[in-house]
């Protein structure tokens, strides 16, 4: 399947998890005792010959910058033009829980094509992640796979189980975390990229936030504006400070039925025959068929080839979320369904289905959503709440709006969530796709109306998350490489067409 860049709760709970250990990471030095970045070449496979990392040592704690510190690894690719030179660019993963360092092996190639040697590019793992310090929960397996961790309903939508579960989890992270777990905030992301701008030895940073990452973007561009100087949102979601990832998660419903058509369209195109993967010969008989199929799979779930793991619909509804993010993900889907459809078939589970997240990953994922802002503990709301989402939007079957560990945390908010404001640069230009399952326009928009005249939008006409260098729309990558590397942005916001 296809590696995507995901915001954990704004996919409910993760829906890609790309916390993993970073093998650049691992090849980063010791922290130096006098805050020096110390380089050393990091390069991998598929990846730009001439990455280097570092670690980078930060407080734990940046109300007390004398206390404890902890490391950060952090990567950087230098301008492969030094006389084109102009700047540097901040890489912000998504998630919470996403690797930088190994976000620019997977893009860094394809930043300095277009770049053309503007900037030396750079990123670093969030406390949490990969290469950086960890910290963990210590949970069950069976309560890290994917499909666990994410709160979908019983088949006749009651959510006791998932109450008991969230429960469990907030409480292992409570018993089991430490100072660490309990650091793992936007806010504390946001102090993090402003010791490493401090480290670089750079006036201004220029960055590329992607979907939680723009938002980590937004935050820093609200908290040190004179510290920002050509700033990348792609695939924002609502910054409503009241909710934050709650908010995200709620959009999910929606989102995901603004989606499916571009699935169900191409699932009934003729060339899928060839493929042996048409499933429909409308594309709007698709949605009632995936639903009865979701349904049946609720009564009677489907053994698979992975042992003890049998396809039911709450997995049907979890493959369909993530093959969303991206078209080359529908062949998958679509092989699973026919699977599914088939009484002689036995169904092949793809590993973020089966395999369980690393007890790291698995924390940081809950922790920084769950830390940045207390979340309803009044289990009747989710109950009710739940009700009216499975009616309004049966594809996600009441998943938006299901109770999570965060109702049950323990640790209260060290810092109020930032609200942002239109106070600051015009420098900030927005990206956003049309139909995305995780971010979307609809809660962009929300972001574009809070930064009024400090941004401006780029609309592409497609589908998918991950906008910039993405999803293929070549409308959308031009007018974000113009804005990087000549300043110039739209006058008013704009719309790309599709491809």
């Amino acid at each position: 399947m296809t590696t995507y860049s995901t915001p954990a709760l704004l996919l409910a709970l993760s829906a890609t998890l790309t916390g993993v250990v970073s093998p650049l990471a691992q090849a980063a030095p010791a922290a130096p005792a006098s805050g020096r970045l110390v380089w050393q070449n990091c390069a991998r496979d598929g990846g730009p010959r001439t990455q280097e990392c570092a670690t980078l040592s930060v407080p734990l704690d940046h109300r007390d910058p004398r206390g404890k510190h902890i490391p950060l690894a952090v990567s950087r690719i230098p301008s492969d033009q030094p006389q084109a030179r102009r700047g540097t660019l901040l890489v912000i993963a998504g998630g919470p829980g996403s690797s930088g360092v190994q976000r620019l092996t997977q893009k860094g190639i394809a930043l300095q094509r277009e770049l053309e040697g503007a900037y030396d590019i750079v990123s670093l793992d969030p406390r949490g992640v990969g290469g950086s310090t960890t910290d963990s929960c210590g949970l069950d397996p069976d309560d890290r796979r994917m499909p666990n961790l994410r709160s979908w309903p019983a088949a006749d939508g009651r959510i006791d189980a998932n109450i008991a579960r969230s429960q469990r989890i907030a409480d292992a992270c409570h018993r089991n975390g430490g100072a660490v777990l309990r650091s793992m905030t936007t806010a504390n992301e946001v102090h993090d990229i402003e010791s490493f701008r401090a480290a670089l030895g750079v006036e201004k940073l220029s960055a590329w936030g992607s979907s939680y990452g723009a938002y980590v973007g937004a935050v820093y561009a609200q908290k040190h504006p004179r510290r920002t100087d050509r700033w990348v949102l792609d695939s924002s979601g609502d910054p409503d400070p009241r909710r934050v990832a709650r908010g995200w998660l709620a959009n999910t419903g929606r989102a995901v039925e603004l989606r499916f058509p571009d699935f169900a369209a191409w699932a009934a195109h003729p060339d899928r025959d060839a493929e042996g993967l048409r499933l429909v010969r409308r594309a709007q008989d698709l949605r009632p068929e995936f639903l009865r199929l979701a349904r049946a799979l609720d009564r009677n779930p489907r053994p698979t080839t992975t042992a003890n793991i049998p396809l039911d619909g709450n997995l049907l509804r979890q493959a369909l979320h993530l093959a969303l993010y991206n078209d080359a993900a529908f062949p998958q889907l679509a092989g699973l369904i026919k699977a599914a459809q088939d009484p002689t078939g036995r169904p092949v589970l793809s590993d973020d289905l089966v395999k369980p997240m690393s007890d790291e990953a698995a924390a940081v994922t809950m922790a920084v959503i769950c830390n940045d802002v207390r979340w309803p503990g009044r289990v009747d709301s989710y109950r009710r709440a739940v009700v009216a989402d499975r009616a309004a939007y049966p594809l996600t079957a009441g998943l938006p709006q299901n109770i999570t560990p965060c109702a049950f945390w323990k640790d209260t908010p060290t810092e109020a969530p930032t609200r942002i404001t239109d106070e600051g640069p015009s420098n900030i230009l927005m990206v956003q796709t049309r139909r995305d399952p995780a971010t979307p326009h609809f809660g962009g928009l929300k972001m574009r109306e809070a930064l009024g005249e400090r941004a401006r939008l780029v609309t592409a006409e497609t589908g998918g998350h991950g906008a910039y260098l993405g999803t293929g729309n070549a409308c959308g990558d031009r007018a974000v490489t113009a804005f990087l590397t000549t300043g110039e942005r739209p006058r008013h916001d704009i719309s790309c067409p599709g491809r």
